[in-house]
């Protein structure tokens, strides 16, 4: 059996009848060292079949950008909720991730019954759920959450870069790079970096 069954049997096999609809949540983000987190929460469909989904971080950016435009256009429903970083600063990553995913689940229309969340951490999601450790990589409705969280975000970050060229976001997408470390010692930090995040830099 190959992988592109696999990723929906394994749905299959968690989501019963009466909790349809259903969607896979993911983030985006919680890494770097600027920029907000992104969420996406996406529901397929039970006859939608997407080929070619998998985790994003797995899948080259024009693919990405190719899956992205299929999953707005097939699936049943796309949300994308985000936390700046001045909430990253006041609450802390992970709460401003679960803040971002709880958004991302509210703006959906029509709503889930439940939500397959990507990881072991969902204390923070105050809706049903269920969390599934390297979801991104099993299940299709999470691997097309991380796409679109993915995607949104990369092109948030790119966007950014013509206002602050100095930082190279449009490359390392706010990710703690040696050249992106070096930037901020030449030209020194801006609003939109994550202070929490730099505070050991010297």
């Amino acid at each position: 059996m190959n992988q592109q069954s696999d990723i929906y049997l394994f749905e299959a096999g968690i989501v019963s009848e009466d909790m349809q609809p259903y969607c896979g949540v993911d983030e985006a983000g919680r890494g770097p060292l600027a920029g907000p987190v992104y969420a996406a929460a996406v529901i397929l469909g039970p006859d939608t079949k997407i080929l070619g989904l998998n985790d994003s971080k797995k899948i080259s950016p024009k693919k990405r950008d190719l899956l992205y435009e299929e999953i707005l256009k097939s699936a049943a429903a796309v949300s994308v909720g985000v936390s700046d970083v001045s909430e990253i600063e006041e609450l802390n990553i992970l709460a401003a991730t679960f803040l971002a995913m709880n958004r991302a689940i509210e703006g959906l229309n029509p709503k889930a019954k439940i939500s397959l969340i990507d990881g072991n951490q969902g204390k923070g999601i105050l809706t049903k759920h269920i969390c599934i450790t390297g979801g991104d990589a099993l299940c299709a409705s999470i691997a097309a959450a991380s796409i679109v969280a993915k995607v949104q975000r990369d092109r948030y970050m790119i966007k950014l870069a013509e206002k602050y060229p100095m930082y190279g976001f449009e490359k390392h997408k706010g990710y703690g790079t040696a050249a992106h470390y070096a930037a901020i010692k030449e030209h020194g930090a801006c609003k939109h970096h994550r202070m929490s995040f730099l505070k050991n830099l010297h």
